[in-house]
């Protein structure tokens, strides 16, 4: 019996045999390392590299559980990852990196190494900053998002994509911690910091207008089948170097609201924002790292947005939805999910199950009950207000100063 003709949990020495035995003249002769690197929930991530490190590859294995629970889990995210990156490198070719090899047996993606990249996560607890990244953003949610739209498809190919990308396992995910659980916590998953417990009672559990709001979010997840959607892209899930971007990590991709993805995005920015203001103490280094912020939350939503109205310019065959009246309409529907999904990002992660480090690094206990007031404020404003107030980027950094000044 072959050594990888079934799935196991491989070791860094089994990953190194893998990498020789399926792409036997990537590297050469020679001795080669490898690292597990990956710190997500989900999956294992390895980094294959020659001694002298000059050439290196990516492996993401996907177990038949889940790395951080051992729960049982589908591992058909795999595919769908490696068929939703050739689909996103194909249109975006600049943001999304090369895929050698997809291994359904091992449940292995092979791809480009982009270490040279730093993940934006970090990078943006560090208060860097990158000139392009809004821009860069912006483009590839356009590309992605809207070419794979019924605007842009013809109907067979959008049906068939519909279906191929059927993600049950992933969404059931999302159904529950991002729009269920942070606002009925029905089977008290919710982790709350200590001193915002009455904060939160009040402010989600008890307001039935948002509990309404986000029932209606979470009914446009299930049932808005708009765009082949990357279904998880926040700052972890980007990496970035001056002048490039990269996105990663698409196993929650399915056939979704084009606002979801736009909406995350949004949230991130938010959470480092927030978190620069109660950790940076000089103020004109502050005022400097959230302007910078704003404008890139703003060039990614702005920017999407007149990205997208060019390529349906272009790109938009049925005479029933071209023209501006349609164009506007339509994506005016997508800005208004965005400022609603970007709500329930922000609140999932701040009372949710599934944390993120922008947050949990503020240890100081009233810095981070400040920081986590601002993004569930914000947050309400964002879900609430969507259909009145955020047609533009700007508005996001408004609110957000606006609910900082208060608290």
């Amino acid at each position: 019996m072959a050594k990888f003709d079934h799935n196991f949990s491989m070791t860094p020495e089994d990953t190194i045999e893998y990498v020789r035995e399926k792409l036997p003249d990537f590297f050469g002769p020679g001795t080669l390392t490898c690292k597990e690197i990956g710190d997500g929930n989900i999956n294992y991530v390895y980094r294959v590299a020659s001694e002298d490190g000059k050439k290196s590859l990516i492996v993401k294995h996907a177990e038949t559980v889940v790395r951080s629970s051992g729960q049982q889990t589908s591992t058909d995210r795999n595919r769908i990852e490696a068929e939703i990156l050739g689909i996103q490198r194909e249109l975006s070719p600049a943001h999304v990196p090369e895929i050698y090899l997809y291994d359904p047996v091992m449940c292995c993606v092979v791809m480009q190494d982009i270490g040279d990249h730093e993940n934006l996560r970090y990078a943006l607890i560090a208060h860097k900053t990158y000139p392009t990244l809004g821009q860069d953003l912006a483009d590839f949610m356009a590309r992605t998002l809207i070419c794979t739209t019924d605007l842009v498809l013809t109907p067979d190919q959008k049906k068939r994509y519909t279906g191929q990308f059927i993600n049950p396992a992933m969404c059931a995910i999302s159904e529950r911690l991002v729009l269920t659980d942070p606002y009925r916590n029905p089977a008290g998953r919710n982790r709350i910091f200590p001193g915002n417990e009455a904060f939160v009672q009040r402010e989600l559990y008890g307001d039935e207008a948002l509990c309404l709001e986000a029932g209606k979010l979470k009914m446009a997840f299930q049932t808005k089948a708009q765009s082949l959607i990357h279904g998880d892209l926040h700052s972890g899930s980007i990496f970035v170097k001056p002048g490039s971007t990269m996105v990663l990590d698409p196993e929650f991709a399915f056939y979704g609201p084009a606002g979801y993805d736009v909406g995350n995005v949004v949230a991130h920015f938010v959470f480092a924002w927030a978190n620069a203001e109660v950790t940076i103490t000089d103020p004109e280094e502050k005022k400097a790292f959230q302007r910078w912020v704003e404008q890139t939350l703003e060039e990614s939503v702005d920017g999407f947005a007149q990205r997208a109205e060019a390529i349906l310019d272009k790109g938009c065959q049925d005479p029933m939805f071209r023209g501006e009246g349609f164009t506007r309409w339509y994506l005016e529907d997508i800005l208004q999910d965005t400022a609603g999904f970007a709500g329930t990002e922000l609140i999932r992660r701040v009372v949710g199950s599934a944390k993120v480090k922008d947050l949990e690094c503020v240890q100081e206990p009233s810095a981070r009950l400040r920081m986590e007031r601002i993004c569930i404020l914000a947050a309400k404003a964002f879900i609430l207000n969507r259909g009145t107030g955020f047609a533009r980027g700007r508005c996001y950094g408004e609110v957000l100063r606006g609910v900082a000044a208060k608290i």
